[in-house]
């Protein structure tokens, strides 16, 4: 059996289709170190209460100190100082 040219016509559609979303996908990935910071950086200013979610844990205090690209510094009741490396951070919780 032969394919028609509509048959070829809707998977070129649906690979160029399938292209553009995995092509925005990455562009989003590449953006979000830049939105945690913005996220950090938003706690800092306003002096509010964070949580972070690193390798599955959840780690909840104030922001007192950002180094860009590198490293958060946090304080709480339950550990004091803590440092937290950004590219490990999976995500934010602010309020």
């Amino acid at each position: 059996m032969q394919a028609s040219w509509f048959q070829i016509r809707a998977v070129h559609r649906a690979v160029a289709a399938l292209a553009l979303v995995m092509a925005s996908g990455m562009a989003g990935a590449a953006d979000a170190p830049h939105g945690i910071e913005q996220s950090l950086n938003a706690a800092l200013q306003d002096k509010r209460g964070i949580t972070l979610y690193v390798n599955g844990q959840t780690v909840s205090g104030a922001v007192t100190r950002i180094e860009p690209g590198l490293w958060v510094e946090m304080k709480s009741q339950q550990f004091g100082k803590m440092i937290v490396r950004i590219d490990r951070i999976d995500g934010i919780a602010a309020p």
